[in-house]
């Protein structure tokens, strides 16, 4: 093992700022590299570190829902993403969504404001040799640094298209055609519903499917992560899978004349000040004129005003079964963590709780202590055996869920008791592995 007086940590989102608090809580000097705002990839648009791309929602609070245990693991552990959420959080009824903006401010005060951590504004295009390194820098990872990557993986790597969703301004809505309320009734009313009948629906779809898309330049073969599918590409699976979709009108009868719609789409506060909406699920590669034209076909969005487009950019992943082990190390060289979406995890909050696994045992590694395997019963555990176990052919991106946890000892019929008692075994677990560190 390399010893130095440092870590490095190499990348600045949500992993990357994770693994480094982790590692400084321990005492440990951090040098945290991030290229911004000298550099940035295409779908990147703050300088701040822990930018949020792709959606401002971090998924649903309950612990019904895997997301929400696997919040309670990590905010457990003193997730500065977890902490910064709930800071900064905006209504979206069942879901935690954060105004953006602040939620990376307050999660860069954390880091420039740690004595222990030295951020440095630098690409880095070679793995260092000369300290413990935990790289983070994501599905996005600039290519000379990719390149380098590649040498000790023996791996080209994986590639998935990957797209984000248009923001609207919120004062360039027709609030007279549109509507607010939570699907099922259940949370608090915090989406603007547009709702369409099915000729609105017929020709907003067929506008869609034959609307023109931007070229991609040097990919070598067309592939779409299905958790962040564009929306066109989507569409042309048939008439009806947007209904089925982003689209789907079931438990939103408008709340004055209860009437029941054919399609709808939604839209989701962008900021506290609810100035800004994304559109829910339409991540999209349609040329920008294109996505005007398409929000004109769309009840209450005829005369609305796009401040970001959406837009369509490479994801690379790790073949990272048999490259990295539970520790998130990589086998072949003990002083290399890696953490984020680069290992195969999928989405915010999972990619933040690699960072915080990685982070650990770093950390574990630096001081000489036996590194941590997380317990199979969480979700932070489940997700660290996939990304290095998975014995399958195609490997892909893996996000929180109930069906990587193992089973319970005890058979439970009762989809609903047996989610609960999945839950609690996950946070009793987590607890007292943190009790252990």
């Amino acid at each position: 093992m390399i010893k130095s007086d440092s870590i490095n940590v190499i990348g600045a989102g949500l992993a990357g700022c994770e693994a480094a608090l982790q590692i400084a809580s321990h005492g440990i000097h951090v040098k945290l590299y991030d290229m911004k705002p000298n550099k940035k990839s295409p779908a990147h648009n703050s300088d701040m570190p822990a930018e949020l791309v792709c959606s401002n929602s971090l998924k649903a609070i309950s612990v019904d829902n895997a997301s929400g245990i696997l919040k309670k693991e990590m905010e457990t552990l003193g997730s500065v993403v977890i902490e910064s959420a709930y800071e900064n959080q905006v209504p979206a009824g069942g879901a935690l969504a954060v105004d953006r903006k602040h939620f990376s401010e307050y999660i860069n005060k954390k880091i420039i404001s740690n004595n222990l951590i030295e951020y440095i504004h630098s690409e880095i295009t070679e793995i260092p040799n000369d300290n413990i390194t935990v790289i983070a820098t994501g599905p996005l990872t600039s290519e000379n640094l990719g390149e380098d990557i590649k040498k000790i993986s023996g791996s080209n790597g994986l590639y998935f298209f990957d797209a984000a969703a248009p923001v609207i301004s919120a004062e360039t809505i027709n609030f007279d055609k549109v509507f607010i309320a939570s699907r099922y009734g259940k949370g608090s009313a915090d989406y603007i519903n547009c709702p369409m009948d099915r000729e609105q629906y017929a020709i907003f779809y067929n506008f869609l499917i034959s609307a023109e898309t931007a070229l991609l330049k040097d990919f070598e073969k067309s592939s779409v992560f299905e958790g962040c599918m564009p929306v066109e590409v989507m569409a042309k699976r048939g008439f009806d899978t947007l209904r089925f979709g982003p689209m789907k009108p079931v438990g939103l009868p408008d709340p004055i004349t209860g009437k029941e719609y054919y399609a709808i789409v939604q839209l989701r506060s962008e900021n506290a000040a609810n100035s800004q909406y994304n559109l829910v699920g339409f991540q999209t590669n349609l040329k920008f004129n294109e996505q005007k034209k398409l929000l004109k076909l769309i009840p209450g969005l005829e005369n609305a005003n796009i401040e970001r487009y959406g837009v369509m950019h490479r994801n690379t992943y790790l073949r990272s079964p048999g490259f990295i082990n539970k520790f998130m190390q990589v086998i072949s060289n003990s002083n290399i963590f890696f953490a984020g979406q680069i290992t195969g995890v999928e989405g915010y909050l999972e990619s933040a709780s690699s960072g915080i696994m990685a982070g650990i045992n770093a950390a574990k590694m630096f001081k000489d202590e036996e590194l941590v395997k997380f317990p199979d019963e969480t979700i932070m555990g489940s997700l660290a055996n996939y990304v290095s176990g998975f014995k399958g052919k195609n490997f892909q991106p893996m996000n929180a869920n109930f069906g990587i946890l193992p089973p319970l000892e005890n058979i439970i019929k009762n989809k609903k008791e047996r989610k609960a008692a999945m839950a609690e075994r996950s946070i009793n677990s987590i607890k007292i592995f943190e009790n252990e560190l």
